[in-house]
C-alpha cells in the first residue's frame, strides 16, 4: 500500500500546476456548496420559526369534519342519507371547561379557549373586513407568541378599557388607526361596539397582520351575541413537531376538527420539500462539474506515464493495483479540494452573514439567517469525493487495461 501511496503522490506532485488547478476546482464547488446549503437551510429555519409561532400549534373548532350519523343509518347498515339540510345548533363547543381539564390532563403543553368572530372594522371612514379573536390575556401567552409580538401596548392592556382592541400594525396602517383610537367593530348579525385601540402587533405573516385583531372573550361573546360561547381551542405543544399526532388524538376524543399546524400549511411544506431536492440537486451539480477538472488531470497523467506503467506492470503489478494507484489519486485531489473547501464554504458563509440590510421599517431581520451545521460540510466533502472517484473510475480502468507488451513496443 505504502508503494502504491508514493507512486499515487509523485504523480500528482509531478503535475503540480495542472492538479492545484483540479484542486481548487473541486474547492470551490465545495465552498459554494456549503454556501448555499447554509442559506438555504437557514432562511427555511426562519420561514419555519416565524410560521411555527405565528400561530397556536393545534386549533380546535367548534366545526366537525363529518356530519353527525343520523338515526336510520345507526339502526340500518344498507341506509345511507345524503343532502339534508343541518339542524340549527347552538354554536360553539359544547361544555369547554370540562374539554380543556381533559386536554390539559395528558396534553404536553398548554390550552387555551378563544372566541372566533368575523366582523367589520370602521375607522375614518374606511371599511376593513377583520378576524376577531376573544383571548384570555391570562393564558394566551402559553398557547402563541402574541405576548412577545407587541409592538406598542401589551396583552394586560385589555383590562384596561371598556371593549379594549389590539390590532395587527398593518391592519392598523390600512385603516389608518393609532394607539388610543375608538373604532367601530360591527359583524354581519348586527352586533357593534366602539373599541378603543390599546395594543398593535406585528407576527411576521402578513396575511395575520393584515387581518387579525384580539379582545377579551367577553367582547368578542357580545359581538358573537352569545353568552358563554367558546368556539375555539387554541393548543400550544412542548414539541411542535408532534402537533399533527396531538390534533389527531383530540379529534377522536372529542369529534371537534382539530387543525395542526403542519395541516394547516401543507401546501407551504410541499414547497419547502421540493425547495430542499432542488437544493441537494443544484449542489450536487457543483460538485459535478468540478470533478471535470479531475477527469482532465487523471487522463493527462495516465496518457503521460503510459511507459511507466508498462515498467510496472512488467515488474508483477496487477490491473487492480495499477487501478488502485489511479483513483487514489482522484482521491487524493478530492480530498484536498474537500478541505480548502470546508475553509472557503466558512469563510463565505461568515462573509454573508455580516452584510446588514434592512428589508423594512416593521421587520427586526437585519442580516440573511444562515445555519451552520456539520452536516453541511460532511454532505459535500461526500460529494466531493464520489465526483472525483467517479472521474477518475474511468481513466483508472483505462490504465489498467494497458498491455505492457505493447506499450513497449510502440503500439500506442
Amino acid at each position: 500500500m505504502n508503494l502504491v501511496l508514493d507512486i499515487a503522490v509523485t504523480h500528482v506532485r509531478h503535475r503540480a500546476r495542472q492538479s492545484l488547478v483540479a484542486v481548487a476546482g473541486v474547492a470551490i464547488g465545495v465552498g459554494f456548496s456549503i454556501m448555499m446549503a447554509a442559506l438555504m437551510e437557514g432562511s427555511q429555519n426562519d420561514f419555519m420559526k416565524v410560521l411555527i409561532d405565528a400561530l397556536p400549534h393545534i386549533t380546535v373548532s367548534d366545526q366537525r369534519r363529518q356530519a353527525p350519523p343520523q338515526p336510520a343509518e345507526a339502526a340500518f347498515a344498507a341506509a345511507e342519507i345524503h343532502g339534508l339540510t343541518p339542524q340549527v345548533l347552538r354554536r360553539g363547543i359544547k361544555n369547554p371547561l370540562a374539554i380543556m381539564a381533559g386536554l390539559e390532563g395528558w396534553v404536553p403543553g398548554a390550552v387555551a379557549p378563544s372566541v372566533k368572530v368575523q366582523a367589520l372594522l370602521r375607522y375614518a371612514g374606511r371599511d376593513i373586513a377583520a378576524s376577531i379573536s376573544g383571548i384570555d390575556p391570562r393564558r394566551e401567552p402559553k398557547v402563541s407568541q402574541l405576548a412577545t409580538q407587541m409592538r406598542q401596548g401589551d396583552l394586560k392592556a385589555l383590562y384596561t378599557a371598556k371593549d379594549a382592541i389590539i390590532l395587527g400594525d398593518r391592519l392598523a396602517e390600512k385603516i389608518g388607526a393609532r394607539l388610543g383610537a375608538n373604532i367601530t367593530v360591527q359583524t354581519t348579525e348586527g352586533a357593534r361596539v366602539t373599541a378603543h385601540v390599546v395594543g398593535l402587533f406585528h407576527s411576521g405573516v402578513r396575511a395575520a397582520d393584515e387581518g387579525n385583531a384580539y379582545v377579551l372573550i367577553k367582547t368578542a361573546q357580545i359581538l358573537a351575541q352569545q353568552t358563554g360561547l367558546v368556539n375555539e381551542l387554541r393548543v400550544r405543544a412542548a414539541d411542535p413537531l408532534s402537533a399533527r399526532r396531538i390534533a389527531d388524538r383530540i379529534e377522536s376524543e372529542t369529534g371537534y376538527k382539530s387543525v395542526s399546524w403542519q395541516e394547516a400549511n401543507e401546501d407551504l411544506l410541499s414547497a419547502l420539500v421540493i425547495r430542499n431536492i432542488l437544493m441537494y440537486t443544484i449542489v450536487g451539480a457543483i460538485l459535478l462539474v468540478a470533478s471535470f477538472g479531475t477527469y482532465n488531470i487523471i487522463s493527462t497523467i495516465t496518457h503521460e506515464k503510459t511507459r511507466d506503467i508498462a515498467i510496472l506492470k512488467s515488474l508483477g503489478l496487477r490491473q487492480a493495483t495499477v487501478r488502485r494507484i489511479f483513483l487514489l489519486e482522484s482521491l487524493i485531489i478530492g480530498l484536498l479540494g474537500a478541505v480548502i473547501g470546508w475553509g472557503i464554504g466558512f469563510g463565505l458563509t461568515v462573509l454573508l452573514g455580516s452584510v446588514e440590510f434592512k428589508v423594512s421599517a416593521v421587520t427586526e431581520i437585519t442580516r440573511l439567517p444562515l445555519a451552520y451545521s456539520l452536516w453541511h460540510y460532511v454532505l459535500a466533502a461526500v460529494v466531493a469525493l464520489l465526483s472525483s472517484l467517479l472521474a477518475g473510475l474511468f481513466p483508472a480502468r483505462k490504465a489498467a487495461r494497458l498491455h505492457p507488451v505493447d506499450i513497449i513496443r510502440g503500439a500506442t
